[in-house]
């Protein structure tokens, strides 16, 4: 079997509109098709860029957000969230933007971590201003729907010592 991308990953908001406002007028993305349910809900689609698309289910009666199991409660002191749940969500920008889109978000009155997280390899895994060892710069931000969101842009290609950990296994239950 061989992908050749994300086609699109499906989330639930709670108010269609407002997503739409957010994702279209804030970040950018073309709202490119718009699908009315049998059951009286909505699923959209926002273009996201290299041929990705974002997509958006709305129903009248939805669960409530659930924050610290099935989404990230807070960034980053309480963003661990349930098996099967989505964490959050990375889009691709360019380094040299990333300053910028700090200011739009915040200039939108966006929930935002404060400033560009340089991610690297030391024990912290985060770097207070970006050096060789630094491999992708993130925007972390939440949607209207409390989604936690990242622009990413990786700084240098992986290669075949970027793989050194072992995966863990889950305990056994008793």
């Amino acid at each position: 079997m061989k992908t050749a991308g994300v086609n699109h990953l499906a989330l639930v908001c709670r108010d269609m509109a407002q997503t739409v406002q957010f994702y279209s007028e804030v970040l950018q993305m073309p709202l490119v098709k718009t699908v009315a349910l049998p059951d009286g809900g909505q699923h959209f689609f926002f273009d996201c860029g290299g041929g990705s698309r974002l997509a958006f289910f709305w129903w009248p009666e939805t669960p409530p957000a659930a924050p610290g199991i099935a989404s990230v409660k807070s960034f980053p002191a309480d963003s661990k969230t349930a098996v099967g749940s989505m964490n959050h969500v990375a889009f691709t920008v360019d380094e040299a933007d990333l300053e910028a889109c700090l200011e739009r978000l915040q200039a939108a009155g966006v929930p935002t971590f404060p400033m560009v997280v340089n991610h690297d390899d030391s024990e912290m895994g985060v770097a207070r201003k970006p050096h060789p060892g630094v491999f992708v710069r993130s925007v972390y931000f939440t949607d209207p729907n409390g989604i936690m969101m990242e622009l990413a842009a990786f700084t240098r290609d992986f290669g075949p010592g970027d793989v050194r950990h072992e995966p863990a296994k889950a305990a056994v239950d008793a």
